[in-house]
C-alpha cells in the first residue's frame, strides 16, 4: 500500500503532525495540571490578607492571648488562610488550624528559598512569612490548588483541543500530499520519459525541490547523451556499410567476370585480379582503421611509452615520402631544430606524420610545397605540417577530424579512394599523447596542421582512460 515514493512522503508527513499534535496536548495538560495562573490567584489572595494582618497588627497587640486567638480564627474563617505564630526560635505559639496535620517548619533562613512547605501527611502548602512588630513570625498558608485531571481534559483542553487540532490536521495533511506530489511528480515524469528514451526525443521539466531539478538536469544531459550517441551509431554504420558497398561490388563484379568466362583474355583477366587485389586491400586498410578506433573509444588501444627522439622520427617520416615528392616535383622542406627527447609511442607518432604527410602529397600539385616544423616551447613540442595544395573550405574545416568526413570536394582525390578515418585516427593518437591538433586553411593557398606534444608523459592507460571519460560525457 505504501509502496510508492509520494504514499511514503505522504504518511511521514502524517506521522510527524500526528506525534507534534500529541507533543501538544501533552504540554497542554501538564500545563493545566500545574496551573500557574491558579497559583498566582492564590498567592495574590495570600498576600492581600498578609497585608491586612500586618496593617491592624497594632489593634491587636495588647490583646489577651484568648482574644488573639479569636481575632485569628475569624480571619482564617473569613480569607480560608491557616495562620500560623511562631518565635524567633520557630516554636509555634499559635496555629488557627492546629487540629489538622502539622506543619514541617524549616529554618527562618530556607523559608525564603522555597515555594511550597508539607504537613505530616504530605500534603503541599503555599505559604507566605512576615516578621511582626513584636519580634513574632507570621507564617499565612493555603494548600496548594490542584486540579483533577479527568476533568481538565473532559472540560478544559479536549473540547478546543479537537475541534482546533482536527482543522490543523486536515490542513496539515492536505499540505502534506501537496508536498509529496510536489516532490514525487517530477520523477514519475522522469520514470515515464526513461521509459520513451529509445522510442522518441524526451526532455522532463526541471521542476520540485533543488535536489531533484539537479536530478532532472543530469537526466536530460544524459538523455541527450545517449540519443548523441545513438545518432552516431546510425551514422557510423551507415558510413561504413557505404564504405564497403563500392568495394565488394567491385570485387563481386570481377569475381563474377573471373567465374563466368567473360574475362577472356590475359590482360582482362590480370586487371579482373588487380581489381580484386586493391580492393580487398582497401577493406583489409578500412578494417584496420575502424578496429583502432573502436579500441580508442574503449580505452584499451596499445600505447607503449618510452623514450624517443622526435627529431629523428620526424626525418625519418619525411625521408619515407621523399622519392614520391621527388615524382610530383613537390619540394619537402624540413626545418627540426634539435629537440629534446620526449616520453611517446614512436609508432604511434610516426603514423601521425605519415599521415599528414601523405595527405599533403595528395592534394598539393606540382611544384607545390609541403614544410615540416618542429620546436621545443616550454615543456611541449609544437610540429606545424604545412602544405601549398588546394585548401579546405571554412564550412568544412571544423568536420575535418570527424569520422567518414568527405564532403569537401578539395581533398578528394581523383582515382583514388580515402575511408575519411585517417585524421580521426590522427586526433585520437594525439589526445592519447596529452596533446592538442588544430587546423588551419584557406582555399587555393594550403592547408596547416598544428600537433603540441608535451615531453612529459604520464601512464598511457590513465591518459586514454581520461579521454574515454571526456568523450563520453
Amino acid at each position: 500500500m505504501f509502496s510508492s515514493l509520494r504514499s511514503r512522503l505522504w504518511l511521514t508527513y502524517a506521522l510527524l503532525i500526528l506525534a507534534a499534535l500529541g507533543f501538544v496536548l501533552v504540554a497542554l495538560t501538564i500545563y493545566l495540571l500545574r496551573n500557574p495562573l491558579l497559583y498566582r490567584q492564590t498567592i495574590t489572595k495570600m498576600k492581600a490578607v498578609e497585608t491586612v494582618v500586618l496593617a491592624r497588627q497594632k489593634e491587636v497587640a495588647d490583646l489577651p492571648e484568648r482574644e488573639l486567638a479569636g481575632v485569628l480564627n475569624r480571619a482564617d474563617a473569613n480569607f480560608d488562610m491557616r495562620l500560623i505564630i511562631f518565635d524567633r526560635k520557630g516554636e509555634v505559639q499559635y496555629d488557627t488550624r492546629a487540629d489538622q496535620s502539622k506543619i514541617d517548619i524549616p529554618r527562618f533562613s530556607t523559608l525564603r528559598s522555597n515555594i511550597t512547605l508539607r504537613d505530616e501527611d504530605g500534603k503541599a502548602w503555599l505559604y507566605s512569612v512576615s516578621r511582626l512588630d513584636t519580634g513574632l513570625r507570621l507564617l499565612i498558608a493555603t494548600p496548594r490548588p490542584g486540579v483533577q485531571i479527568l476533568s481538565v481534559l473532559r472540560d478544559d483542553l479536549l473540547p478546543p483541543f479537537w475541534g482546533a487540532g482536527g482543522i490543523a490536521l486536515l490542513l496539515s495533511l492536505l499540505l502534506a500530499f501537496l508536498m509529496a506530489r510536489w516532490i514525487a511528480d517530477p520523477l514519475q515524469k522522469i520514470l515515464a520519459a526513461t521509459r520513451d528514451v529509445p522510442a522518441q526525443i524526451v526532455d522532463a521539466q526541471e521542476k520540485g525541490p533543488e535536489e531533484v531539478r539537479e536530478l532532472t538536469q543530469a537526466f536530460n544531459e544524459m538523455v541527450k547523451r545517449v540519443q548523441s550517441t545513438q545518432q552516431s551509431q546510425r551514422e557510423f554504420v551507415a558510413n561504413v556499410s557505404h564504405e564497403l558497398k563500392t568495394p565488394l561490388t567491385s570485387i563481386q563484379g570481377f569475381a563474377q567476370a573471373l567465374l563466368d568466362g567473360t574475362a577472356e583474355t590475359p590482360e582482362s583477366r590480370q586487371k579482373a585480379a588487380q581489381v580484386i587485389y586493391d580492393e580487398s586491400g582497401r577493406m583489409h586498410r578500412l578494417a584496420l582503421d575502424l578496429l583502432d578506433l573502436a579500441r580508442f573509444d574503449a580505452g584499451i588501444a596499445e600505447i607503449e611509452f618510452s623514450p624517443i627522439d622526435l627529431a629523428a622520427l620526424l626525418r625519418n617520416s619525411g625521408e619515407k615520402f621523399a622519392l614520391q615528392a621527388k615524382e610530383k616535383n613537390i619540394e619537402l622542406e624540413m626545418n627540426i631544430s634539435n629537440l629534446p627527447m620526449m616520453v611517446g609511442d614512436g609508432d604511434r607518432l610516426s603514423q601521425i606524420f605519415t599521415n599528414l604527410i601523405d595527405n599533403g602529397l595528395k592534394h598539393t600539385s606540382t611544384s607545390g610545397v609541403i614544410r615540416i616544423d618542429a620546436e621545443d616551447i616550454g615543456g611541449w613540442i609544437n610540429i606545424r605540417v604545412a602544405d601549398s595544395g588546394m585548401g579546405i573550405h571554412p564550412e568544412a574545416l571544423p568536420h575535418i577530424f570527424e569520422r567518414f568526413y568527405q564532403a569537401d570536394p578539395s581533398r578528394r582525390t581523383k582515382g583514388k579512394h580515402s575511408s575519411g578515418l585517417g585524421l580521426a585516427i590522427v586526433k585520437e593518437i594525439v589526445l592519447a599523447h596529452g596533446g592538442k591538433i588544430d587546423a588551419q586553411s584557406e582555399v587555393s593557398k594550403g592547408t596547416v596542421f598544428l600537433i603540441s606534444l608535451p615531453l612529459a608523459q604520464v601512464d598511457a592507460t590513465t591518459i586514454i582512460s581520461r579521454r574515454t571519460k571526456s568523450h563520453h560525457r
